[in-house]
């Protein structure tokens, strides 16, 4: 493992020192800018701009922001093209040296230019590495049958390649063998650490204020630090900059609203804007269950939360702008099932910027954000169990362009706090509050030579608690032919922060934050622990072969080497001060652990005027080792562990004026592992210490338990279809009626079964939803 890090490190420096003279090199000419849509002022991501019959040409970014660079001296056509839109021609010319930046506005056309689109498409995908990264708009979460009656992200992200959603109850997203812990969620360069509510089918993101997700599922670039999985990446729109408009909605479930318009309309001839959008959107779920749902429990389903987001935006002349936002979170389940109480809530701010220097190539950006999250579980048979984490990030990032090639560069500083306060398996209790610091450095170099394109990058990433880690990544791509693409994408990552809980858990609603978790043993396995830091490798494999104009077929291969991970010590007995010499696995608060991850993913995309079909399949194994309280090495499947996970989607567009659409999506699931229970016996507490009459005190119920996660839950299945009819009420108005049908064919989807009365919890039965959407 060692040489593979140092020769990623050789590597990525060689690449970095070669060619960053290239950089400085006089440039030719260079057009950059921006490109919006003319009836709102959003930015086009993701368009192809390039200078008619020539080989030049760049893609807009999530900011809508183009560069091309290098031209030579001469008279140009500049184009634009982009579904849905008017093509945009517009005649420049290029001087020696001279930097043309230009604010471009496109305008919604009459008819479709699907074949447009398919060559955008296929174009990123021969200029962008694209290993285990899947990038999200609305209209693709739109095409899911629209749970609850409402379209959400969260709904999205289980028929993904590698991600594993632990059913309709608790909300827990697993993305290839890492635990939610282990995934960077970030809203606008923001850190969010629950962004899935109780009820596991919606997330906190309002699906009508996303202009994109990026889900890097492994393999990721030295941009992001701090996890060793994976990172969601989302970022907002902004508010509509030429007039004031909005959406209200209900459905059986909860209603949403959101409003947006100019603070300064935008304007073509060259000045600046502004513009607000603010989205609120609750559940009243508890409520409407004991009307609409009353078979599934007559006491209702108490699943409660309040999302509430707001940003402002103020553009400049040239394209550059700031943002503000803010958000409050909350989840609550009230006495449902063996839950007494268990809630959280989150809240944070901050404000990101965008820079356009006037005589200069660089792009300038960068973001300060604060967040705070606090989580709180009482259940009926184990002590109430807290957490809270708060903390800051600050970074800027630097990004040159020069040709079809990119050199990036930028620095983070982020702050943590955290409080910890729970009782493990065995009655004894822990608690910890910690403060950390992380600063990190990462550079980044994007080349194409010929049909390769390498992605060589570095981060230094200093923690206050573990000490500086290095960690070279590389992504690759080499274009065979027009058709067969291959790639791969590897690198080592670090973080600080764990998540506990109890592993004896069948179903794990509670996940504590923790940073600095430093009462660990001093060895694992006989070998020497020199950093508490968690750490992993990944490597991953693929390739992208288009079997026709319209249709996509991508397979991945990965593995991840959790070289080093912390978990909570089930088996603490003894207080670390009060009996140093005992054996550390009985008096530490936490232990290490190491493991794997490993598998195949399988996608299969068809998309051809009004069909829509996406087929998933991913095979993954999952393990863990860890010590027992007699020092033995004992392997484990986590309680995600699942083998086999299917997923089709498919939707159908009717109508002459396209109004009407038919979705549905079906998932299998295989079991996920848990904790058998051997037998029973009874307890006594010793209420009154040594004092205590055994023969007279009062039992409890003790659980004996089987080896850790041996036993399987049955398969997971569930059959969704929805319907939608839009009416057009007006050029800006409009009326959006959907119904849904969840799990259709009411299979009984195990939740968990209570350990002292045997009853088996089922997840959610079959569901009918109806909502409206009004739009102006």
């Amino acid at each position: 493992m060692k040489f593979i890090k140092y020769s990623l490190s050789i590597l990525s420096i060689f690449f970095l020192v070669f060619f960053l003279p290239e950089i400085s090199n006089a440039q030719k000419g260079v057009i950059r800018g921006f490109v919006y849509e003319k009836e709102t002022g959003e930015p086009v991501i993701y368009t192809n701009v390039y200078l008619y019959k020539t080989s030049y040409g760049a893609a807009t970014d999530i900011n809508g922001f183009f560069s091309i660079t290098k031209i030579p001296i001469g008279d140009y056509t500049l184009m634009v093209t982009y579904l849905g839109f008017d093509t945009l021609k517009m005649n420049v010319t290029v001087m020696q040296d001279q930097i043309i930046t230009k604010k471009l506005y496109l305008e919604k056309a009459s008819y479709m230019l699907e074949q447009v689109q398919v060559t955008a498409d296929r174009e990123e995908a021969r200029t962008e590495t694209r290993t285990s990264v899947i990038k999200i708009t609305p209209k693709q979460i739109k095409k899911l049958p629209t749970i609850g009656g409402k379209a959400d992200l969260a709904q999205y992200l289980q028929v993904l390649p590698g991600v594993v959603f632990t059913g309709d109850q608790g909300g827990q997203l697993y993305i290839r063998g890492g635990s939610p812990v282990q995934n960077m969620v970030l809203l606008d360069g923001m850190i969010v650490y629950n962004p899935f509510h109780s009820i596991g089918l919606f997330s906190v993101f309002d699906t009508e204020i996303l202009r994109n997700v990026e889900v890097y599922t492994g393999g990721f670039g030295a941009e992001y630090g701090g996890r060793i999985s994976s990172v969601m990446d989302i970022t907002t729109r902004d508010g509509n900059k030429s007039r004031f408009s909005g959406k209200v909605g209900a459905s059986t479930f909860g209603a949403d609203l959101m409003i947006e318009g100019p603070i300064k309309k935008q304007d073509e001839s060259g000045g600046g804007s502004s513009s607000f959008i603010l989205s609120a959107k609750n559940s009243y779920l508890e409520q409407s269950s004991k009307v609409f749902y009353e078979y599934i429990d007559e006491d209702g389903l108490p699943f409660n939360y309040t999302d509430i987001y707001g940003k402002i935006s103020i553009m400049g002349a040239n394209g550059s702008k700031v943002n503000f936002f803010g958000f409050s979170y909350n989840d609550r389940v009230n006495n449902y099932k063996a839950l007494s109480d268990y809630h959280w809530e989150s809240f944070g701010g901050g404000s990101n910027f965008l820079v356009i220097p006037g005589n200069s190539p660089v792009l300038i950006e960068g973001h300060f954000a604060y967040s705070q999250y606090k989580i709180a579980l009482e259940e009926e048979t184990t002590p109430l169990r807290t957490s809270s984490i708060n903390g800051f990030n600050l970074g800027f990032d630097f990004t040159y362009f020069f040709g079809k090639d990119e050199f990036k560069w930028g620095i983070e500083l982020l702050g943590f706090t955290t409080n910890f306060d729970i009782t493990n398996s065995v009655g004894i209790g822990i608690q910890q509050k910690n403060n950390s610091t992380e600063l990190g450095v990462y550079f980044k170099y994007k080349k194409t030579i010929g049909k390769v394109l390498l992605e060589p990058s570095f981060r230094f990433h200093y923690y206050s608690t573990g000490g500086l880690s290095y960690e070279p990544r590389l992504a690759f791509k080499y274009n065979a032919t027009d058709n067969f693409r291959i790639k791969f994408a590897g690198g080592f990552y670090s973080q600080d922060l764990i998540s506990a809980h109890s592993r004896k858990d069948i179903v794990n609603l509670f996940n504590g934050f923790i940073s600095g978790a430093s009462n660990v043993p001093d060895d694992f396995d006989g070998e020497e622990i020199t950093s508490i830091l968690q750490k992993g490798e990944h490597a991953i494999l693929g390739f992208e072969y288009d079997l026709a104009r319209h249709i996509i077929v991508n397979i991945e291969g990965y593995y991840k080497n959790f070289s080093q991970l912390t978990n909570i010590n089930p088996n603490k007995l003894l207080d670390d001060d009060k009996y140093p010499g005992e054996s550390q696995i009985l008096t530490k608060d936490f232990i290490h652990e190491k493991g794997y991850a490993t598998g195949a993913d399988f996608t299969l995309k068809f998309d051809k005027n009004r069909f829509y079909l996406w087929v998933v399949y991913s095979l993954g194994y999952v393990k863990r080792k860890y010590e027992d309280i007699d020092g033995v090495v004992k392997e484990y499947y986590p309680h995600y562990d699942r083998r086999h996970n299917v997923n089709f989607v498919a939707t159908y567009v009717l109508g002459d004026k396209y109004n009407w659409e038919i979705n549905a999506r079906w998932n299998y699931g295989s079991g996920f592992p848990f904790t058998l229970t051997k037998g029973y016996y009874p307890l006594v507490t010793f209420t009154d210490g040594i004092y205590t009459d055994y023969t007279t005190a009062p039992e409890d119920l003790g659980i004996l338990y089987a080896d850790l996660n041996t036993g399987r839950l049955p398969p997971y299945h569930r059959l969704d279809i929805g319907v939608n009819k839009t009416f057009t009420l007006g050029r800006y108005t409009k009326l959006e009626a959907n119904a849904s049908v969840t799990n259709v064919y009411n299979r009984e989807n195990i939740f968990y079964v209570d350990r002292v009365t045997g009853e088996r919890v089922y997840q959610l039965p079959i569901m009918p939803s109806v909502g409206l959407t009004f739009s102006f």
